[in-house]
């Protein structure tokens, strides 16, 4: 069965000052999921997107939450957010000794567990993960900063997990990108076998159009792949 393309805005590159309406025109929109950077400037040299942001847009929206969590020892900060039901929780699999002790805690709490991957790392690294994922997010930029460049690897990254994924019967876990998540790349990303589509200053925000005529014409490009 085709499974749906789903879109999770980055509200990291969300206008701050404008948060209450940009939330409102992306529930209007009816995107699937609002993505939440967390860095704790050591995993990644950058702060971003703390417990108390997350636990107000929580209230201010009914959107389930994707909590990417890009920092050390995972395990320790699961706490932090009032994980919920509905929620997408990823973090990395270079950050932490027990990966299969996280996913077991993330999806203790009731949401779906992911691992996400930097660029430089192997799909090797789930080999014996996968009867435990709900998701495998792929990291298509170096992570810490909105604005970079596509890796040129990351498209043929995407059709390799899509194949390894087909190969162990589990095409159920979904693929998600992050990272230079333009209207072309999206494209693109969508042919090689993405999934769930995180969006930032490449597409949704960009100042080419409004939001809700960018999510339309994002939407456009990684459905109907025009």
């Amino acid at each position: 069965m085709k499974k749906a393309k789903l879109i999770a805005p980055s509200m990291m590159c969300a206008d701050i000052l404008h948060l209450g309406d940009h939330l409102q025109a992306l529930e209007t929109c009816g995107v699937d999921l609002l993505h939440i950077d967390v860095m704790d400037g050591r995993f990644v040299p950058n702060y971003a997107l703390g417990t108390d942001f997350v636990s107000r847009l929580r209230r201010a929206s009914a959107i389930p939450l994707d909590i990417h969590l890009m920092v050390e020892r995972p395990e320790d900060k699961l706490r932090y957010f009032d994980i919920q039901s509905g929620d997408m929780v990823s973090f990395h699999v270079e950050a932490t000794n027990h990966p299969q002790r996280v996913l077991a805690a993330i999806r203790s709490l009731g949401a779906k567990a992911a691992i996400a991957l930097a660029p430089a790392t192997g799909l090797d690294t789930l080999e014996y993960l996968l009867d435990d994922l709900d998701m495998v997010l792929l990291m298509t930029v170096n992570p810490g900063y909105a604005g970079q460049q596509l890796i040129p690897s990351a498209l043929q990254k995407i059709a390799d997990l899509k194949k390894l994924l087909a190969t162990a019967d589990r095409g159920d876990i979904l693929i998600e990108v992050d990272g230079n998540v333009s209207f072309e790349n999206g494209r693109k990303m969508a042919q090689a076998g993405a999934d769930v589509f995180v969006c930032g200053s490449s597409s949704v925000y960009s100042a080419g159009g409004d939001l809700a005529a960018n999510i339309a014409k994002f939407r456009q490009c990684i459905v109907n792949q025009l």
